[in-house]
Protein backbone atom coordinates (compact mmCIF):
# COMPACT_ATOMS: atom_id res chain seq x y z
CA UNK A 1 0.00 0.00 0.00
CA UNK A 2 1.16 3.55 -0.79
CA UNK A 3 2.08 4.71 2.69
CA UNK A 4 2.98 8.37 2.30
CA UNK A 5 2.17 11.52 4.21
CA UNK A 6 3.76 14.86 5.00
CA UNK A 7 5.44 17.11 2.44
CA UNK A 8 5.94 15.84 -1.07
CA UNK A 9 7.90 18.16 -3.33
CA UNK A 10 6.40 18.96 -6.71
CA UNK A 11 9.87 18.88 -8.20
CA UNK A 12 10.90 21.33 -10.91
CA UNK A 13 12.51 19.97 -14.05
CA UNK A 14 15.96 21.57 -14.36
CA UNK A 15 17.06 22.68 -17.82
CA UNK A 16 20.46 23.61 -19.19
CA UNK A 17 21.23 26.62 -21.41
CA UNK A 18 19.86 24.73 -24.43
CA UNK A 19 16.61 24.10 -22.53
CA UNK A 20 17.31 20.38 -22.36
CA UNK A 21 16.86 18.39 -19.16
CA UNK A 22 19.95 18.63 -16.96
CA UNK A 23 20.30 15.28 -15.20
CA UNK A 24 23.37 16.34 -13.23
CA UNK A 25 21.28 19.10 -11.66
CA UNK A 26 18.32 16.76 -11.15
CA UNK A 27 20.59 14.41 -9.23
CA UNK A 28 21.67 17.35 -7.02
CA UNK A 29 18.03 18.27 -6.34
CA UNK A 30 17.12 14.72 -5.40
CA UNK A 31 20.06 14.52 -2.96
CA UNK A 32 19.04 17.90 -1.52
CA UNK A 33 15.54 16.62 -0.77
CA UNK A 34 16.73 13.35 0.71
CA UNK A 35 19.04 15.27 3.06
CA UNK A 36 16.39 17.84 3.99
CA UNK A 37 13.55 15.53 5.03
CA UNK A 38 11.21 15.80 2.07
CA UNK A 39 8.75 12.95 2.58
CA UNK A 40 8.27 11.98 -1.08
CA UNK A 41 9.10 13.27 -4.55
CA UNK A 42 6.59 14.03 -7.30
CA UNK A 43 8.18 14.04 -10.76
CA UNK A 44 6.62 15.18 -14.05
CA UNK A 45 3.87 17.22 -12.42
CA UNK A 46 2.65 20.70 -13.27
CA UNK A 47 5.63 22.26 -11.49
CA UNK A 48 7.86 19.91 -13.48
CA UNK A 49 6.46 21.41 -16.72
CA UNK A 50 4.95 18.11 -17.80
CA UNK A 51 2.91 19.79 -20.53
CA UNK A 52 6.06 20.71 -22.47
CA UNK A 53 7.93 17.45 -21.91
CA UNK A 54 7.95 14.86 -24.67
CA UNK A 55 6.85 11.30 -23.90
CA UNK A 56 10.47 10.14 -24.13
CA UNK A 57 11.58 12.88 -21.76
CA UNK A 58 8.91 11.89 -19.24
CA UNK A 59 9.98 8.26 -19.38
CA UNK A 60 13.64 9.14 -18.94
CA UNK A 61 12.84 11.50 -16.04
CA UNK A 62 10.73 8.88 -14.29
CA UNK A 63 13.30 6.12 -14.77
CA UNK A 64 16.21 8.31 -13.65
CA UNK A 65 14.38 9.51 -10.53
CA UNK A 66 13.28 6.03 -9.48
CA UNK A 67 16.84 4.72 -9.79
CA UNK A 68 18.26 7.58 -7.73
CA UNK A 69 15.58 7.37 -5.04
CA UNK A 70 15.27 3.59 -4.67
CA UNK A 71 15.25 2.65 -1.00
CA UNK A 72 15.69 6.29 0.05
CA UNK A 73 12.49 8.20 -0.67
CA UNK A 74 9.18 7.34 -2.39
CA UNK A 75 8.58 8.56 -5.95
CA UNK A 76 5.22 9.55 -7.40
CA UNK A 77 5.08 10.09 -11.16
CA UNK A 78 2.70 12.47 -12.88
CA UNK A 79 1.24 10.45 -15.75
CA UNK A 80 -2.10 12.14 -16.37
CA UNK A 81 -3.31 13.57 -19.67
CA UNK A 82 -6.61 14.23 -21.43
CA UNK A 83 -6.25 10.94 -23.31
CA UNK A 84 -7.19 7.91 -21.23
CA UNK A 85 -5.14 5.38 -23.20
CA UNK A 86 -2.08 7.64 -23.27
CA UNK A 87 -2.33 7.99 -19.48
CA UNK A 88 -2.54 4.20 -19.13
CA UNK A 89 0.49 3.68 -21.39
CA UNK A 90 2.70 6.09 -19.44
CA UNK A 91 1.40 4.73 -16.13
CA UNK A 92 2.29 1.18 -17.17
CA UNK A 93 5.79 2.37 -18.03
CA UNK A 94 6.06 4.05 -14.63
CA UNK A 95 4.85 0.86 -12.98
CA UNK A 96 7.44 -1.22 -14.84
CA UNK A 97 10.35 0.98 -13.74
CA UNK A 98 9.25 0.89 -10.10
CA UNK A 99 7.43 4.08 -9.08
CA UNK A 100 5.64 3.97 -5.77
CA UNK A 101 2.48 5.54 -7.16
CA UNK A 102 1.13 7.85 -9.84
CA UNK A 103 -0.51 11.28 -9.81
CA UNK A 104 -3.26 11.60 -12.41
CA UNK A 105 -4.66 15.03 -13.23
CA UNK A 106 -8.23 15.41 -14.45
CA UNK A 107 -8.56 15.48 -18.26
CA UNK A 108 -8.14 19.06 -19.44
CA UNK A 109 -9.63 20.76 -22.52
CA UNK A 110 -12.10 17.91 -23.26
CA UNK A 111 -13.95 18.96 -20.07
CA UNK A 112 -15.70 15.64 -19.60
CA UNK A 113 -18.75 15.21 -17.35
CA UNK A 114 -18.65 13.52 -13.95
CA UNK A 115 -19.50 10.08 -15.31
CA UNK A 116 -16.73 10.46 -17.87
CA UNK A 117 -14.33 11.38 -15.08
CA UNK A 118 -15.34 8.31 -13.12
CA UNK A 119 -14.96 6.00 -16.13
CA UNK A 120 -11.59 7.58 -16.99
CA UNK A 121 -10.13 6.89 -13.56
CA UNK A 122 -11.82 3.51 -13.24
CA UNK A 123 -10.25 2.29 -16.50
CA UNK A 124 -6.81 3.57 -15.50
CA UNK A 125 -7.06 1.91 -12.08
CA UNK A 126 -8.04 -1.45 -13.57
CA UNK A 127 -5.34 -1.25 -16.25
CA UNK A 128 -2.44 -0.63 -13.87
CA UNK A 129 -3.58 -2.57 -10.77
CA UNK A 130 -2.16 -2.85 -8.14
CA UNK A 131 -0.17 0.38 -8.69
CA UNK A 132 -1.84 3.06 -6.61
CA UNK A 133 -3.26 6.35 -7.82
CA UNK A 134 -3.45 9.84 -6.37
CA UNK A 135 -6.17 11.86 -8.08
CA UNK A 136 -5.23 15.43 -8.95
CA UNK A 137 -8.00 18.01 -8.96
CA UNK A 138 -6.91 21.46 -10.14
CA UNK A 139 -9.94 23.14 -11.75
CA UNK A 140 -8.18 26.50 -12.21
CA UNK A 141 -5.98 24.82 -14.84
CA UNK A 142 -8.15 22.06 -16.28
CA UNK A 143 -11.62 23.60 -16.29
CA UNK A 144 -12.92 20.45 -14.56
CA UNK A 145 -13.75 20.02 -10.88
CA UNK A 146 -14.19 16.50 -9.51
CA UNK A 147 -17.40 16.59 -7.51
CA UNK A 148 -17.60 15.34 -3.96
CA UNK A 149 -19.91 12.53 -5.08
CA UNK A 150 -17.44 11.40 -7.77
CA UNK A 151 -14.53 11.49 -5.33
CA UNK A 152 -16.53 9.35 -2.91
CA UNK A 153 -17.22 6.79 -5.66
CA UNK A 154 -13.59 6.75 -6.78
CA UNK A 155 -12.32 6.31 -3.21
CA UNK A 156 -14.02 2.90 -3.15
CA UNK A 157 -11.76 1.63 -5.94
CA UNK A 158 -9.00 -0.32 -4.20
CA UNK A 159 -5.97 1.28 -5.84
CA UNK A 160 -7.27 4.87 -5.84
CA UNK A 161 -5.92 5.92 -2.47
CA UNK A 162 -5.68 9.73 -2.28
CA UNK A 163 -6.36 13.07 -3.90
CA UNK A 164 -4.26 16.17 -4.38
CA UNK A 165 -7.00 18.76 -3.95
CA UNK A 166 -6.27 22.19 -5.41
CA UNK A 167 -9.83 23.42 -5.24
CA UNK A 168 -9.42 26.02 -2.45
CA UNK A 169 -12.76 25.21 -0.80
CA UNK A 170 -12.02 24.05 2.74
CA UNK A 171 -15.66 23.04 3.09
CA UNK A 172 -15.20 20.61 0.22
CA UNK A 173 -11.96 19.27 1.70
CA UNK A 174 -13.66 18.67 5.06
CA UNK A 175 -16.45 16.75 3.36
CA UNK A 176 -14.01 14.67 1.30
CA UNK A 177 -12.19 13.66 4.47
CA UNK A 178 -15.42 12.97 6.36
CA UNK A 179 -17.04 10.97 3.58
CA UNK A 180 -14.03 8.85 2.55
CA UNK A 181 -12.36 8.07 5.89
CA UNK A 182 -13.76 4.52 5.96
CA UNK A 183 -12.00 3.83 2.64
CA UNK A 184 -8.48 4.69 3.94
CA UNK A 185 -8.42 7.58 1.48
CA UNK A 186 -6.03 10.50 2.00
CA UNK A 187 -6.27 14.16 1.07
CA UNK A 188 -3.19 16.21 0.20
CA UNK A 189 -3.29 19.96 -0.16
CA UNK A 190 -2.57 21.15 -3.67
CA UNK A 191 -1.99 24.69 -2.41
CA UNK A 192 0.93 25.51 -0.10
CA UNK A 193 -1.00 28.31 1.56
CA UNK A 194 -3.71 25.85 2.66
CA UNK A 195 -1.32 23.22 4.03
CA UNK A 196 -1.96 23.92 7.70
CA UNK A 197 -5.75 24.29 7.41
CA UNK A 198 -6.07 21.03 5.46
CA UNK A 199 -3.82 19.12 7.86
CA UNK A 200 -5.90 20.50 10.72
CA UNK A 201 -9.01 19.09 9.05
CA UNK A 202 -7.38 15.65 8.89
CA UNK A 203 -5.45 15.88 5.63
CA UNK A 204 -2.33 13.79 5.07
CA UNK A 205 -0.03 16.61 3.97
CA UNK A 206 0.82 18.66 0.90
CA UNK A 207 2.27 18.25 -2.56
CA UNK A 208 4.30 21.39 -2.40
CA UNK A 209 5.86 23.94 -4.73
CA UNK A 210 7.46 25.79 -1.82
CA UNK A 211 9.27 22.62 -0.73
CA UNK A 212 11.61 23.10 -3.67
CA UNK A 213 13.38 25.77 -1.57
CA UNK A 214 12.27 25.10 2.04
CA UNK A 215 11.89 21.29 2.18
CA UNK A 216 12.64 20.77 5.86
CA UNK A 217 10.34 23.59 6.89
CA UNK A 218 7.43 22.15 4.88
CA UNK A 219 8.16 18.74 6.40
CA UNK A 220 8.01 20.22 9.91
CA UNK A 221 4.79 22.14 9.21
CA UNK A 222 3.19 18.84 8.23
CA UNK A 223 4.81 16.61 10.85
CA UNK A 224 4.42 18.90 13.85
CA UNK A 225 1.41 20.96 12.74
CA UNK A 226 3.71 23.93 13.29
CA UNK A 227 1.49 27.00 12.99
CA UNK A 228 4.31 29.44 13.76
CA UNK A 229 6.40 28.04 10.92
CA UNK A 230 3.41 28.08 8.57
CA UNK A 231 2.81 31.78 9.17
CA UNK A 232 6.52 32.56 8.89
CA UNK A 233 6.53 31.29 5.30
CA UNK A 234 2.97 32.18 4.27
CA UNK A 235 4.02 35.27 2.29
CA UNK A 236 6.56 33.18 0.43
CA UNK A 237 3.94 30.55 -0.35
CA UNK A 238 1.65 33.23 -1.75
CA UNK A 239 4.29 35.14 -3.69
CA UNK A 240 5.42 32.01 -5.51
CA UNK A 241 2.06 32.24 -7.30
CA UNK A 242 2.03 35.90 -8.34
CA UNK A 243 2.86 34.59 -11.80
CA UNK A 244 1.92 31.26 -13.39
CA UNK A 245 3.52 28.25 -11.70
CA UNK A 246 6.34 27.21 -12.13
CA UNK A 247 7.67 30.57 -13.34
CA UNK A 248 8.16 32.03 -9.87
CA UNK A 249 9.60 28.94 -8.19
CA UNK A 250 12.27 28.70 -10.90
CA UNK A 251 13.01 32.42 -10.51
CA UNK A 252 13.28 31.88 -6.74
CA UNK A 253 15.53 28.85 -7.10
CA UNK A 254 17.85 30.64 -9.51
CA UNK A 255 18.03 33.60 -7.13
CA UNK A 256 19.07 31.13 -4.42
CA UNK A 257 21.75 29.65 -6.75
CA UNK A 258 20.02 26.34 -7.41
CA UNK A 259 20.58 27.15 -11.12
CA UNK A 260 17.67 25.17 -12.53
CA UNK A 261 17.40 27.07 -15.81
CA UNK A 262 14.47 28.77 -17.46
CA UNK A 263 10.92 27.64 -18.08
CA UNK A 264 9.97 26.36 -21.51
CA UNK A 265 7.71 28.25 -23.87
CA UNK A 266 4.88 29.12 -23.83
CA UNK A 267 5.84 29.95 -20.23
CA UNK A 268 8.29 32.82 -20.02
CA UNK A 269 10.32 34.71 -17.44
CA UNK A 270 8.39 37.01 -15.12
CA UNK A 271 8.34 40.81 -15.05
CA UNK A 272 11.03 42.79 -13.23
CA UNK A 273 8.41 44.00 -10.75
CA UNK A 274 7.38 40.47 -9.79
CA UNK A 275 10.99 39.30 -9.72
CA UNK A 276 11.91 42.04 -7.25
CA UNK A 277 8.90 41.14 -5.12
CA UNK A 278 9.88 37.48 -4.78
CA UNK A 279 13.50 38.41 -4.11
CA UNK A 280 12.39 40.76 -1.33
CA UNK A 281 10.21 38.08 0.25
CA UNK A 282 13.00 35.52 0.07
CA UNK A 283 15.46 37.92 1.69
CA UNK A 284 13.08 38.35 4.63
CA UNK A 285 12.61 34.65 5.46
CA UNK A 286 15.49 32.64 3.98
Amino acid sequence: MLNISGSGVALVTPFNKENEICYEKLNELIEFHIKNNTDFIVICGTTGESSTLSDDEKKELISFTVKKCKGKIPVIAGTGSNNTQKTIDLSLYAKDVGVDGILVVTPYYNKCNQEGLYKHYEKIAKSIYPLEIILYNVPSRTGVDISLKTIEKLSKIENIVAIKEANPSLEKVANIIKNTKLNNFNVFSGNDNLTYPIISLGGAGVISVCANIIPNQMHLICKNKDLHLFYKYLDLMNDLFIDVNPIMIKEAMNYLNFNVGNVRLPLYKTSNEKLEKIKSTIDKVI
